[in-house]
């Protein structure tokens, strides 16, 4: 079974970027940790981070090859309706992820446009929620 892990704008700056929110987790960690924890699972995890609104819609579109997506669209989450209407396109499963609670932060990030569209949403629990959302997606691809 494969999964598809998406990350989106500054996600390649972790570790630097605002180490008191985001952790002292690099990217590089959190994609080594992800595929461990795939491989525990019997997955094979593809990891793409993109600052690129445009980019992280392509890799939608071609997510059916995939069982399911653990998406981080960062900010996009709050501003991001094409990312949105491509998550709605989808049969696959998106499970919507955030390192940060979102509803502890600045008012504007209360709001996701994509969690109406994703089969679940995990946030504030830092890099464990991949790992959790993982778990998440071969439990629904069971069904």
């Amino acid at each position: 079974m494969r999964a598809l892990v998406l990350n989106g704008p500054n996600l390649n700056l972790l570790g630097q970027r605002e180490p008191g929110i985001y952790g002292h987790t690099t990217y590089e960690g959190l994609i080594e940790q992800c595929r461990s924890w795939g491989g525990e699972l019997g997955l094979l995890v593809e990891c793409r981070q993109s600052n690129h609104e445009g980019q992280l819609v392509d890799w939608l579109q071609e997510a059916s090859q995939f069982a399911f997506v653990v998406l981080n669209a960062g900010a996009y989450t709050h501003t991001s309706v094409a990312l949105r209407d491509a998550v709605s396109a989808l049969q696959t499963p998106v499970l919507e992820v955030h390192l940060s609670n979102i509803f502890a932060r600045e008012e504007f990030r209360h709001h996701s446009y994509l969690s109406p569209v994703c089969r679940g949403v995990i946030c504030g629990l830092g890099p464990l929620g991949y790992r959790l959302a993982l778990q998440a997606g071969v439990a629904l691809a069971k069904i």
